[in-house]
């Protein structure tokens, strides 16, 4: 599954930051059956490449499985290596993305102004994290998307939830990336499974024909 198709699916990224190898299948069992088929453990979580190994050998064939926070390109070469297929970063590295690249990873990284997010797509990124979304307005996203590329992948990140998603959308937002939104360390699978849907649900009217 590529990155494109799995937003394509649902256009919803979930970060899991804090997350611990010990919950982290029962954790993706919950937001699969929400409907979620990207998920993110960010690199400074708790073992964090162990929890990515084991998502990747259980849900690695029906969804993407990457790292976020990923700031050296090595960090590339083991998230690979442990069966990973997605680069997130807060920030655009060329040495990073090269790298993710090389070692057969989709990359998304961080931009927060159009001189770094189009040097990032001439690059060759997958799609651009829009971080901190919750510093920048939907204006300003309307105002890149008059000068990029129509098919450029752009995806908020920071402060959505089922009230922002709106706004965005209709300035040109492809899908979001979901962190305490969505989880965080000590939550219920039953409040899980309650967040993941009434999320999946704000982006399926969002993004009427996805």
């Amino acid at each position: 599954m590529t990155l494109r198709e799995a937003l394509a699916a649902c256009p919803l990224v979930a970060i899991l930051r804090g997350v611990t190898p010990a919950e982290i299948t029962d954790v993706a069992d919950v937001l699969f059956e929400a409907g979620f088929r990207i998920i993110e453990v960010p690199l400074n979580s708790p073992d964090p490449f162990a929890s990515i190994g084991k998502l990747a050998k259980s849900h690695g064939e029906r969804a993407l499985i990457g790292a976020g926070t990923v700031l050296e390109p090595e960090q590339c070469r083991r998230l690979a290596d442990v069966g990973g297929r997605l680069m997130v970063a807060p920030n655009y590295a060329p040495d990073v993305v090269a790298e993710a690249q090389a070692s057969g990873l989709a990359t998304l990284p961080g931009v927060a102004t159009p001189s770094e997010a189009f040097a990032a797509l001439r690059q060759g990124a997958d799609a651009l994290k829009l971080f901190p979304a919750e510093a920048m307005e939907p204006r300003a996203l309307k105002a890149w998307r008059s000068v990029m590329p129509k098919d450029a992948l752009l995806l908020p990140v920071g402060g959505i939830d089922t009230t922002t998603m709106a706004p965005w959308c209709q300035a040109g937002a492809s899908g979001f990336g979901l962190g305490s939104s969505l989880y965080r360390p000590g939550l219920s699978l039953d409040e899980l499974a309650d967040k993941a849907r009434s999320l999946v649900a704000a982006a399926r009217t969002a993004f009427p024909a996805g």
